[in-house]
């Protein structure tokens, strides 16, 4: 089976890169936009769009009415939600099924599965996978909360149990922070996500964030694309990714990998996924979630397999059988992506808006940029900040650092401020360069420390 049209139902530089994936696939394809992504380069890009809705997220990109009508009244019969948005909804997943349409990603029953954090903890690690040691279950309220954090130990990570992308965690240290603490990230979880559900875990301090990619078809075939580290991170939201992780060892990254796609496969789950690990200073991984979905850093596993992700979720989700088997799957040399952000690194990473006024994007040897930047591109203030991916690639990591270097160098973005000042300054840094890093260093020291001079 395969699709004969697909609608994109996200904006941004993962949009283009999906209308690109279908483009190779020869797949017709429909981009679905907002009023204020009228002149954006996927609609540009695109033979035919639709637009969905307001500038407000809420009603366009997560109107389920508006995606779906959008889908039938351009003859689409599946539909690609990217990350975020709709990606890991299990009822929008089953509204598309209801209307005869296909969810490129996990079916409803398998994102209802894995819906929430907290159950897919207990459920994989009953399948083999290490956990980190948390609360008993959902927090119910203050005296709960207060009751399993002293028997646990502080100081916790408060987590919504509906989402992630860092909204609604929060790092408690004592029973003091924990009062004021559970009704924020609470609020801002149902903000998020719709639901005010949170529970904890242990913090660890000084840890690693560490992920692996995964592909399972609907034939229980599945396997893993290696390790990516993730853990240059700035409240919780990542800014570079790389892989492999510079921080394991070859036993070590083998016994995380395999464990992985076996507890997997073994649950059910199926299509594209990430599963992610906290890495601690001994070397030991827990697993702490995983994402149904395309992650941001797909782009990093690419550069190192070769393997299009986005064309193989297509596939998968259209009932193939995987491309590939593990022993085919080879990962050569290193990988790194920056995360080029409308924001100012110098004033804690503050949103910033404006026009494009002139873009210069690297290329030569090894270097990708994932984009929907053009000059005259006005960046909105109703979306995340991301603007574009920068992704090098090596045949060892201090050579993946040096092309890092060079590109970001060349990289110009002028008329909006954005983060690559601090990327200038991070590919210098002597706790970068030797893999000293950890999750919470940026919120430790600031970002300050990191900033080169340059725009």
């Amino acid at each position: 089976m395969s699709f004969k049209k697909i609608l994109i139902a996200n904006r941004g530089e993962i949009a283009v890169r999906v209308l690109r994936a279908c483009r190779d696939l020869g797949i017709p394809a429909v981009v679905a936009y907002s009023e204020a992504d009228r002149d954006t380069l996927a609609v540009r890009m695109t033979d035919e769009a639709v637009c969905i809705g307001p500038a407000e997220a809420r009603k366009s990109y997560l109107n389920q009415p508006a995606v779906v009508s959008a889908a039938l009244i351009t003859g689409c019969d599946a539909i690609h939600p990217g990350y975020g948005f709709l990606s890991e909804d299990a009822g929008f997943a089953e509204v598309v099924a209801a209307h005869d349409l296909h969810f490129i990603g996990p079916r409803a029953e398998v994102l209802e599965r894995f819906g929430s954090k907290y159950a897919v903890r207990r459920m994989l690690a009953a399948n083999g996978l290490p956990t980190v040691p948390g609360s008993r279950g959902i927090v119910t309220d203050i005296g709960d909360a207060l009751a399993q954090a002293s028997d646990a130990g502080y100081p916790v990570l408060l987590k919504p149990s509906a989402g992630g992308g860092g909204r609604g965690m929060r790092l408690v240290r004592s029973p003091r922070e924990m009062e004021t603490s559970l009704p924020l990230s609470r609020s801002e979880a149902q903000a998020a996500f719709g639901d005010d559900s949170v529970y904890f875990e242990r913090w660890i301090e000084d840890s690693r964030h560490v992920e692996v990619q995964v592909m399972v078809d609907w034939h229980g075939n599945g396997v893993h694309l290696g390790e990516r580290d993730c853990s240059v991170q700035r409240r919780h939201q990542k800014i570079i990714e790389e892989a492999p992780s510079p921080a394991m060892t070859d036993a070590g990254r083998d016994r995380l990998r395999d464990l992985a796609i076996r507890a997997v496969t073994a649950a059910g789950y199926e299509n594209v996924g990430t599963l992610e690990f906290l890495l601690d200073r001994e070397g030991n991984f827990y697993f702490i979630e995983i994402n149904c979905r395309v992650q941001v850093e797909h782009p990093v596993t690419e550069m190192l397999t070769g393997i299009d992700i986005i064309a193989e979720q297509i596939r998968l989700a259209a009932g193939e059988r995987l491309s590939v088997a593990q022993a085919q799957v080879e990962l050569r040399g290193h990988a790194i992506e920056f995360r080029i952000n409308a924001e100012d690194p110098g004033d804690n990473f503050a949103p910033q808006t404006g026009v494009v006024e002139e873009l210069v994007l690297p290329s030569g040897p090894g270097v990708r940029v994932d984009t929907h930047l053009f000059p005259g591109y006005e960046v909105p203030p109703f979306y995340d900040s991301l603007l574009a991916k920068l992704i090098v690639w090596g045949e060892d990591r201090s050579a993946a650092i040096a092309r890092a270097r060079r590109a970001l160098g060349e990289f110009h973005v002028d008329g909006v401020r954005t983060n690559l000042p601090f990327h200038r300054g991070i590919v210098n840094n002597d706790a970068f360069l030797e893999a000293e890093v950890s999750t919470n260093l940026l919120d430790r020291v600031g970002p300050a420390a990191f900033v080169a001079g340059g725009a």
